[in-house]
């Protein structure tokens, strides 16, 4: 279910939002100050293309300055753009998966640094 899941959001929405999590962290690597930022983009653009069956843990504490400056330079509109995404889907109840993804990667759009992020463990 979970690659039926990555394929249909890939199609209507991860395709999108991951290209703009890559010129996102194009523009952040144009100065070497913000390459860091654009690192944590990329790896956030690759979750974003395939989300479901992932676990993310947020830990703000770990870079509260990195992450006070991204939302201030960029990732508001990130936030903003999968919030939207998040309650587009969830209109109906089929889309509500979908929506549930939207609404995890806004908030690692919110704060990425010292999100860790991985496979969700199988349950016997």
């Amino acid at each position: 279910m979970k690659t039926i899941g990555n394929i249909l959001w890939f199609l209507f929405t991860g395709l999108w939002t991951g290209l703009t999590w890559f010129i996102t962290g194009l523009l952040w690597c144009v100065t070497i100050v913000g390459i860091p930022f654009g690192l944590q983009a990329f790896k956030l653009g690759r979750l974003s293309f395939w989300p479901m069956g992932t676990v993310v843990n947020k830990h703000f504490g770990a870079h509260p300055i990195a992450n006070i400056l991204w939302f201030i330079f960029g990732g508001f509109a990130l936030v903003l753009e999968f919030l939207i995404l998040g309650l587009v889907w969830c209109v109906t109840i089929i889309g509500i998966p979908f929506g549930l993804q939207a609404f995890k990667l806004a908030g690692l759009a919110l704060c990425p640094f010292g999100a860790t992020f991985g496979a969700q463990e199988k349950k016997n």
